[in-house]
């Protein structure tokens, strides 16, 4: 099994959820690095010089401790994380798997804060939920050429953590995942039309959102981590595995597609227990070049 062959297997039916690694690929050193940016954040908040995060905190728990570490009165250290962003560009990687995606119908899931892949079709930002829409949360609205009714089988690029231009909806430390997880949990599991009914279900809390992909679309992950700083989309993970158990006529496949070194024993133990294949590729360029042609 490789990427090629995942691609070319109903492709109307995957979901690609793709990682920073997209924007850090044929970059310069450094640039477009999540960590260079918070040690940068780190240094001008709290005057204290660090060169790398260190051992035994996490990233997102890094995020966190800067909050409460800063010497600075008024601070908004979203708006200064999504700043840093500006003046990114999509390259020609990003236009080549953006054009796959809406050839064939294929939703794009971003844990990316920045709008380079909607930027390669100037696609425009509609919002599903409507009167419901919050800056903070939103999870309804996707980057399309038009709006979308089933965000399972359509082009559209959703943002997981949160968007550029609404710096209250970036996600970035434990506690704005643990708040990710507890929106998450109420559209799973509560109300007349939570996700776990029965098995003629057809309409659920939370099918106008990203997550109507998590749980309907075989998964392609690409250039993410999903290390242990990923709580939220681990712990989503662990729920759609959960769901499948229960309803097994729903099961779904997601693959873990990478490329450099090998991950470890414990995040082959958690992928697979949560039904996700480990997929590696002997090049980056395998990743993100002419496969998507």
């Amino acid at each position: 099994m490789n990427l090629k062959t995942l691609l070319s297997t109903q492709p109307d039916q995957l979901a690609l959820v793709i990682g920073n690694g997209i924007n850090r690929y044929n970059s310069d050193a450094g640039l477009n690095s999540w960590d260079a940016m918070l040690l940068e954040l780190w240094q001008r908040h709290t005057k204290e010089d660090a060169q790398i995060i260190p051992l035994g905190i996490s990233l997102t728990e890094f995020y966190d401790a800067l909050d409460l570490s800063s010497q600075l009165k008024e601070k908004n250290l979203q708006k200064e994380f999504c700043d840093f962003l500006t003046g990114w560009t999509a390259k020609e990687h990003h236009q080549r798997i953006v054009n796959w995606a809406k050839h064939n119908k294929t939703p794009i899931l971003t844990t990316n804060f920045d709008e380079t892949l909607s930027n390669c079709l100037a696609l425009n930002l509609h919002h599903a939920d409507g009167q419901r829409f919050t800056d903070f949360y939103p999870w309804g609205s996707c980057f399309s050429e038009s709006e979308i009714r089933n965000p399972a089988r359509e082009f559209g690029i959703w943002h997981i953590n949160g968007i550029q231009r609404y710096s209250r909806s970036i996600r970035l430390g434990l506690s704005h995942y643990m708040g990710s997880v507890e929106r998450a949990r109420a559209l799973i599991h509560k109300g007349e039309q939570r996700l776990y009914t029965d098995d003629t279900v057809t309409r659920w809390n939370g099918e106008q959102t990203w997550l109507h992909c998590i749980f309907n679309n075989n998964l392609v992950f690409l250039g993410l981590g999903l290390d242990t700083s990923e709580i939220f989309l681990r712990w989503l993970l662990i729920e759609r595995a959960k769901y499948f158990k229960h309803f097994p006529k729903r099961t779904k496949k997601a693959y873990y597609v990478y490329a450099g070194r090998d991950i470890s024993q414990g995040q082959m133990i958690f992928l697979k227990s949560v039904g996700c294949e480990v997929v590696k590729e002997s090049s980056y360029d395998n990743l993100y070049g002419d496969v998507w042609r």
